[in-house]
């Protein structure tokens, strides 16, 4: 070590050098870092600090105090500006104290054999410091210092001082001795009970507080401060400089600041408004969200990018404290049961903000696409549950993969369908389906037909309306729902006649069904690939002109784009990006229905909840005696063709045999209805499957293979007689 001679004299070397050395206050540095302004010797003007807080900051703490105009501070805090904002406050704090009342009283009987044994080890700790404190032992080290300095006479000095204070203190301590046990017995016999017992539970508590380690606390912690990343405006310079989206040191290419940073509404986070140099777009800085969080040093998951509908190169950044999409939305609000409005916006889930995310479902389609088992299902459904809840709401369901996950809706169902091949639910689907887009397609014509003869004052703009939809006058204008799960197994049956058809139904559906209150909802994990020629052309129609899209996690861009559309992937949205895993299930983009494409956290309705809110939608439709087809126990006619005696009703008098060509044109043309779009190759297909054999028939002076007239009424006879 230097001598006092050789000490370094820092106050002159800083000035040597030319520092500042005043001493800095770090924690009042930290509360108050802001953007430095450009000094004359920094070129850049820019700082980059980046250190993580030192220690968690309770309630999340804001970086910035909202301020109005001009600079002021709100008079009322936010909290507290309005009736609602104060319910809001007093439910969170209520419920907040509940919280912590609950979690302590589970603990208190723990709680309480702590402080018994902390107390008896405070009781010898207390004891041991009296005695320490009677004995006057921190003296000790001095009369060791004068007998070491032979200093006689300080340490006589110090020798009498100390019997003085010795024999002092052990007064005071004899007399406290005295006064517990005397004193203490005549309080117990005196004094009420409840003073006994607030007496005696202080005495345990410090006891309890001298006896247990400083690092032991006995009461646990009920509510945790989260530690996250503070975000200051130099860290979002450096992202955004580090991902290409300016230069701090080129003119007119610098990155600024729209507004203060602060933390948002929810105190999930923090955001900013960003203003790119002219050039730079939205779109650029979308494309850029993975190199902006690693600039953030933080996960992807947590950096949302908003568009200003002021300036297209201004937008919002949020960053999440956490990951906000692996916190689960919570169960549908559905759950209790009530009637619901289709008209009004269906709860669907929370955006990455934890905002509550509606979905109107009047005048629009939508389309939920995603791979198997990543929640497309349970999404599609949680807006089908909505729907049933409505009891003017007409239901049919067509569930191409003949799955559970349906199964309830027939309580409810107007119509269903389930699988493409006959089962234990449904004998004949492609048939029952088939009638069922026939029956909707009706539906929709005579909606139109019935609107366009009401005049202006019932039906404004030529449109359904809520109180025509459930007029009793009008018992046709009903709003209807159809559900196509699985949708793509239609367009690929082994008839290629029946693929033309329902794709051919379909189309029409979604093309006009909207605007004449037809809501259809599809699920697909295969959106694209489907069909040839003309079905894969009306299949791509059907798919594209759904209205709204929600793409939960993809196997890769071809199939999000399919689902959200080209556009989507242009706009930075990839559905194959989601992450994986179970939290993120029910976790997707919502893709059409505003500017904004909101991440949405789906809530969940599982089969349980979808039971219980199903047999609640069949109480109201049976109160308002809005129950109907298969769920109202109707036998609803099948119409079903006899193709053997379709055929056998072609034969002119004295026709022996007819070439299948004939055949499928004179049934065209007498039973358009249902076979319009027969060929030759299908009804010989049909009749032969039937055990009916095709030959050689000579008819016009040709010979082509066909069907004998014999043979028609042999197979109708012999089924007959089965």
């Amino acid at each position: 070590m230097a001598s006092n001679s050789e000490e370094f004299d820092f106050d002159r070397h800083a000035e040597e050098i030319g520092v500042n050395a005043d001493v800095l206050d770090l924690d009042a540095a930290r509360a108050s870092r802001t953007r430095p302004a450009p000094g004359p010797d920094d070129i850049a003007g820019t700082h980059f600090d980046v250190p993580l807080d030192d220690e968690p900051t309770p309630g999340g703490g804001a970086v910035a105090v909202p301020v109005l105009a001009g600079g002021r501070r709100q008079v009322i805090p936010s909290a507290l500006a309005s009736w609602a904002n104060i319910r809001s406050t007093v439910r969170h704090a209520a419920g907040l104290a509940g919280h912590i009342v609950a979690f302590h009283a589970v603990r208190t009987p723990w709680y309480l054999a702590q402080a018994g044994f902390w107390a008896s080890v405070g009781l010898f700790r207390l004891a041991g410091r009296q005695l320490r404190w009677w004995w006057l032992t921190e003296q000790h080290g001095l009369r060791q210092a004068a007998a070491a300095g032979n200093e006689p006479d300080v340490w006589l000095k110090l020798q009498k001082e100390g019997k003085r204070t010795r024999l002092w203190r052990f007064c005071v301590l004899a007399a406290e001795a005295m006064g517990i046990a005397i004193g203490g017995p005549v309080a117990y016999a005196l004094a009420p009970g409840w003073a006994v017992g607030l007496a005696v539970a202080g005495a345990v508590g410090y006891l309890a507080h001298v006896g247990r380690p400083a690092d032991r606390p006995i009461l646990s912690t009920a509510v945790v401060a989260g530690r996250f990343r503070r975000i200051n405006p130099d860290i979002v310079l450096r992202a955004y400089y580090s991902a290409g989206l300016g230069h701090p040191d080129r003119a007119g290419q610098k990155v600024d600041f729209g507004s203060t940073m602060a933390r948002d509404n929810s105190n999930t986070g923090s955001q900013v408004s960003v203003d790119l140099p002219y050039g730079k777009t939205f779109d650029d800085a979308l494309k850029a969200r993975g190199s902006i969080a690693s600039g953030l040093d933080v996960s992807i998951n947590q950096v949302f990018i908003t568009k200003d509908k002021s300036s297209h190169r201004r937008h919002t950044l949020f960053v999440a404290d956490r990951d906000p999409l692996a916190i689960p939305a919570g169960r549908t609000p559905l759950l209790d049961c009530k009637p619901r409005d289709i008209w009004a916006p269906a709860p669907f889930g929370l955006d990455e903000r934890g905002r509550k995310v509606d979905l109107l479902l009047m005048w629009i389609s939508v389309l939920v696409g995603a791979q198997p088992r990543k929640g497309k299902t349970f999404s599609a459904r949680l807006l089908a549950l909505y729907a049933a809840l409505d009891p003017w709401v007409k239901l049919v369901l067509v569930d191409g993969k003949n799955s559970p996950d349906w199964d309830k809706f027939r309580l409810v169902a107007h119509r269903t369908v389930f699988g493409v091949h006959p089962n234990a639910r449904d004998t004949d689907p492609i048939t029952h389906l088939l009638e069922a887009l026939r029956e909707v397609k009706k539906h929709i014509e005579a909606v139109n037909e019935v609107l366009s003869t009401l005049p202006p004052s019932l039906c404004p703009e030529g449109k359904l309306t809520r109180e025509l939809a459930r007029s009793p006058k009008y018992p046709d204008l009903r709003v209807w729902l159809l559900i196509m799960e699985e949708f793509q197994v239609y367009y690929e049956t082994d008839d290629q006649n029946v693929n033309k058809e329902i794709a051919s139904l379909l189309s029409y559906i979604i093309g006009v069904g909207p605007s004449a209150g037809v809501v259809i909802l599809s699920s697909s994990q295969k959106p694209s690939g489907v069909g040839a020629g003309d079905v894969q052309r009306l299949f791509n129609r059907y798919r594209d002109n759904h209205a709204a899209r929600f793409a939960l996690k993809t196997g890769n861009r071809i199939v999000s784009e399919a689902v959200l559309g080209g556009d989507a992937y242009a706009e930075g949205f990839d559905a194959s990006s989601l992450p994986t895993g179970k939290e993120y299930l029910g976790v997707g983009y919502l893709y059409g229905l505003t500017d904004d494409t909101p991440t949405v956290r789906t809530f969940l309705a599982d089969h349980g909840d979808a039971e219980k809110i199903l047999t609640a939608a069949r109480k109201h439709r049976e109160a308002a005696g809005t129950l109907s087809g298969a769920a109202a126990g109707e036998t609803i006619v099948r119409d079903v063709r006899d193709v053997l005696a379709d055929t056998r009703s072609v034969f002119a008098a004295g026709e022996a045999g007819l070439h299948w060509p004939t055949i499928a044109a004179r049934l065209a043309e007498q039973i358009p209805e249902h076979y319009a779009d027969t060929t030759a190759e299908s009804i010989s297909a049909q009749l032969r499957a039937l055990g009916l054999q095709s030959v050689d028939i000579k008819a016009g002076g040709t010979v082509l293979k066909g069907a004998r007239l014999a043979g028609i009424v042999t197979a109708i006879q012999s089924r007959d007689a089965a």
